[in-house]
Order: C-alpha cells, then structure tokens, then sequence
C-alpha cells in the first residue's frame, strides 16, 4: 500500500510541477503583453470545465480540469480582413483556439506557397467554403468580447518586435525554469563524481553472465592501467574531469589510444597509462542496438560530486540537442512507436513519451524504497528539466497555432514592410494570417493523433528505468 501511495505522489510531483511550468510559460505570455497595452481577458491554466476563477480588472484568471496545456487571450491576434472590421479575440493556447473559440489565427507563411495562401484569393468551394465557415464562426463569436474604442490595444497594431516579445516570453519563461532545475540538479545535489567504484579484471564480452574470468582471457584496460577502487579521477590529458559521465565518454571516444589518467588516491596523486579497448556495447541503457566504443572495465563508486555552475547552460543545451533531434526524425519515430504499441517491438528508451508516460517513470522512483530520497528528489527535478526544455522547443515550431508560428508570421510581415518601404511600395498592411486557419487546424489534428498515440503506448507497453 505504501508503494501504490508513493507512486501516486510521485505522478502528481510531475502534474504539478508541469502545470506550474505552464502557468508561469503563460505568465511569459501576459506580462510583456500587458505592458505594451495590449487587452488581456483570460489567464486560463488547463483546458476544458472551469473549477475556479478571478477577475482582477479586465483580465480574468482561473484554473481549468485538465492542466495539461493553458493560455492567455488577447484582442486582435489578427487584423480585419475588410477596412474597418472590427477586431476579434484570440488565445495563445492552441487546443483553447479551437474549443472554446478564441482563435489563434496569427500564423506563420514560412515559405513563398504559403504566401501565396495569404495573398492571392481563390474561388471559395467544398473544403475551402468549410474552413472559411469556421474562421468566420471563430470571428463572429469573438467579437462578442471586443468593446468600443479597443482597436488600438489590438495585439496586430503593435510594432512586429513586441509581438515577437509577447509570444517568445512563454517560451523563455520554459528556459529560465529549465536553467533554475538543471543548476538545482547539478550544482545543488551534484554529477556522479568520477570515482572507481570496481574494476574488472579481465575483458568480457557484453551480455556475458559467467562472474569469473578464464585463465586465459585477456585483462581489462584499467587493471592492466594500475587502477584501483577509491581512485578519483581527476584529469586525462591535462584535461580537467568533473564527472563519472565526463569521464565516461572520453573513455568511449578514445578506443586504442593511449590516455594518461591523473587520479587522486590515499590523498597523493598517480599517473596511469590507460588505452581503451574497442568493444561492442549497447548504445544506451535498454537499447538493443549495439555501437563499437571504448572499455576501460570500471563501474563508479556511489559519491556524488557538485558542478560548477558552468556545467549548467552545456547540459541544457546537450538536452535541447537531443529533443531537437527527437523532432526532427518525428515521423519515424512515431512509426515506430506504432508498432511497439501494435506488435512485438521494443520501445526506445530514449524516443518521445506523452505526460502519462513521464508520470509513469516519477511514480516507478518515488515508489522504489532502495533508492535514496536525495537521489529521488534529484530525479524529480531533472525530470522537471526536462520536460520544460521539450516545452521550448515545441513551442518554437515555426508553425501555427504555436509560438513559434506567431514569431514567424510578425517576421515575415516585418520582411514584407520593409521590403516595402525599400522599394519605395505602398505599405502592404499586416499579414492577413487568418486564412491560415486550415494549417492551423490541420497542425492541431496531427498533435492531437500523435498525443493519443503516445499515451496509448504509454499504457500498453510503457518505458520503464528498471525493466
């Protein structure tokens, strides 16, 4: 019973703390939008029924039933497509745009077709009629909130640096947290220090279950190097090591090449001659897919070592790398993801997950009782980390409904104006980005089958840190 109950904090350790995180993404949002003077009418975390709300001023704020995404609406996140149309409400929120009718039509043209989509009318029929159907349903239902005498506080008529502003804040917002948990992880609780916990005496080939080593087989690098247990190291090459990971992957990049090893031992320094052996090991932990690298043939001790605060902004970046890469092979991804959950496949340890899944991993090391609680807590906020550097980067997609879509769309017309103006051209107005509704919606429908994808496997065949 304690376990199921531990497993449950640990799940709401991350709905928390993701819910916290979109809050404060949409607090990016609001400020700088309230301070350029743009209306606000809702602050919303969560989608779906409300269970609580405040109005202070013209803003309403509140909490919804589901935190799983949030939003803030703002008037006139697109111009009147006839002179002098009113101006209509829209959120930041791309699952709100569609609910609840605040339409996020401010999009991205990122490529000259696209343009054209936005410029150049076309005879209205069959799909095209449906969409221009629910853009203007979304209008005619917004401009119910727009009062007299607000078209100035439209978010189209500021400058394109401050709608930039606006709608990068939310996504800085997910850096600066993303910062704040990789600096609690590794300079408040620390980095595997790189201290030689056992060594092997001979060389194994991977997978290997005997516990002993034949008479004739060959001894591992760091035994014939001199190795001992307790040694810390701390340079090779005259290169400074801070952690087992550091350490660890010079290790892996150096197969046959000679490395000398400065460890501190017994509280005196030793110089060791150490060449890696190349080795088939699997690529990362629960993967099946084998790469040659280098062995050492030692295992870490249990001691952890603070880094500095310089370690902080590389890991970040090392984590944004690879969600970037995790997007860009998305498709394939997701394929694959597809027949793990329909067939026999494996799931990628290191392939995406939905929030069920990440809820899934918090609940199975808050539950396990052999690990550590600072080791728990130090997890928890790696996971944290994590989860707001995918927030970033996700949300600068250059296409709409999200952030990146709106940065897009108020460069592309900062481009065109000033082409413009150079030309010595009329000034061609604001993007009419409403007619992008149909991408809009699209976009919406494929995250919306990728999340249900993604949780589906994440129930029937989740990944998991302990088998």
């Amino acid at each position: 019973m304690e376990s199921v109950l531990l497993y449950i904090f640990g799940v709401l350790i991350i709905v928390v703390g993701l819910a916290v995180s979109i809050g404060l993404h949409e607090l990016g949002h609001l400020i700088p939008a309230k301070l350029f003077g743009v209306k606000v009418t809702q602050y919303m975390i969560g989608f779906g029924k409300t269970l609580f709300s405040r109005r202070k001023g013209e803003t309403e704020y509140g909490l919804k039933a589901i935190p799983l995404g949030g939003y803030i609406s703002m008037i006139g996140m697109f111009p009147p497509t006839k002179p002098g149309e009113k101006v209509h409400a829209s959120s930041t929120g791309f699952v709100q745009q569609l609910s609840d009718a605040h339409t996020d039509t401010a999009a991205t043209d990122v490529a000259g077709a696209i343009e054209g989509a936005i410029d150049e009318p076309t005879e209205p029929s069959g799909k095209r009629r449906a969409f221009d159907s629910l853009v203007q349903d979304a209008r005619d239902m917004s401009a119910e909130t727009i009062g007299d005498g607000e078209d100035s506080r439209a978010f189209y008529r500021l400058p394109v640096y401050k709608r930039v502003i606006i709608m990068l804040g939310g996504p800085a917002m997910n850096l600066v947290l993303a910062v704040l948990f990789y600096g609690i992880v590794l300079v408040g609780f620390g980095a595997p220090a790189a201290s030689v916990g056992a060594i092997s005496e001979c060389v194994m080939p991977a997978g290997a279950t005997q516990q002993s080593c034949p008479a004739d087989a060959e001894p591992s690098p760091a035994a014939a190097a001199g190795f001992e247990p307790g040694d810390r190291v701390e340079s090779i090459d005259g290169q400074s090591v801070t952690s087992w990971d550091q350490f660890s992957a010079i290790i892996r990049d150096h197969p046959g090449d000679q490395l000398s090893v400065t460890v501190l031992r017994d509280g005196g320094h030793e110089t060791l001659q150490l060449t890696p052996k190349l080795t088939s090991r699997p690529e990362s932990a629960g993967s099946s897919t084998m790469v040659d690298v280098g062995f050492a043939g030692v295992t870490r001790a249990g001691d952890m070592q603070p880094q500095p605060v310089t370690a902080v902004l590389p890991a970040v970046g090392d984590n944004i790398g690879a969600v970037v890469g995790i997007i860009t092979h998305l498709p394939q991804r997701l394929i694959d993801i597809g027949q793990a959950a329909f067939g026999t496949e494996e799931r990628d340890p290191n392939g995406p997950m939905s929030v069920v899944g990440v809820g899934r991993l918090a609940g199975e090391v808050v539950s396990i009782d052999t690990i550590p609680v600072v080791a728990k807590a130090q997890t928890m906020f790696g996971i944290l980390a994590s989860l707001n550097v995918a927030l970033l980067v996700f949300n600068l997609i250059p296409l709409t409904p999200l952030d990146g879509g709106h940065v897009a769309a108020a460069l592309w017309e900062g481009i065109k104006r000033g082409w413009a103006k150079i030309r010595r051209k009329q000034d061609p107005g604001p993007v009419d980005a409403a007619k992008l509704m149909p991408l809009t919606f699209t976009v919406v429908v494929i995250l919306g089958g990728m999340s249900v994808l993604l949780i589906y496997a994440d129930i029937v065949k989740p990944i998991t840190l302990f088998g």
